[in-house]
């Protein structure tokens, strides 16, 4: 079981049977009456986001959630599919279910895939990929003012901002949790 006074963002819990993850949470101490936790939770099965108050001490089900370290192998028409690197056993996962973290699924890359009653729910990317530029616009020259930035198209069809001495073939590093550029790798 999980107090509220553990609650933080990320954190997996389960209500009726369904399994959350905290997108946002607040303690709140009002000056008359109990205090309170208003939280904003996004469902890991239909991703829909529901908020729920608790009241201070209150305690929710942690959820019976697997997290197994698996490979990326290719995706299709029926969704994204990923290997157990131990059994060689072969999952496959909706788009809906990887959402936006599909713009950094390189083949070979090594995730973790969060199961939830042996159902796979979802994937955890590491915190940093390395990408290769496969379309950017040259960078103007003098055209360098502070922190100047320019769209880069990644391997995986990402577009994001970089600055303006990238150029097509580099590879980067890429920090997932904001989908931002870190650095170019040598």
């Amino acid at each position: 079981m999980i107090s509220t006074n553990q609650f933080r963002r990320g954190l997996k819990i389960e209500l009726d049977g369904e399994p959350f993850t905290i997108v946002e949470f607040q303690h709140v101490k009002p000056g008359k009456g109990g205090a309170f936790v208003r939280t904003k939770l996004k469902s890991l099965a239909t991703g829909n986001v529901l908020d729920r108050t608790f009241r201070s001490g209150d305690k929710v089900k942690r959820p019976d959630f697997e997290e197994k370290a698996m490979q990326y192998l290719y995706n299709d028409e029926s969704g994204y599919h990923f290997m157990d690197t131990g059994t060689y056993e072969q999952i496959g996962i909706t788009s809906e279910d990887i959402g936006d973290l599909s713009d950094f699924l390189k083949e070979q890359l090594e995730v973790t895939v969060q199961l939830h009653n042996g159902r796979p729910m979802g994937i955890e990317l590491p915190n940093f990929v390395e990408l290769a530029v496969v379309k950017s616009e040259p960078g103007l020259k003098g055209d360098t003012a502070s922190g100047a930035t320019k769209p880069a198209e990644l391997e995986t069809g990402a577009v994001i901002q970089v600055p303006l001495f990238i150029e097509e073939g580099d590879l980067l590093r890429i920090d997932t949790r904001s989908g931002t550029y870190i650095e170019r790798v040598r």
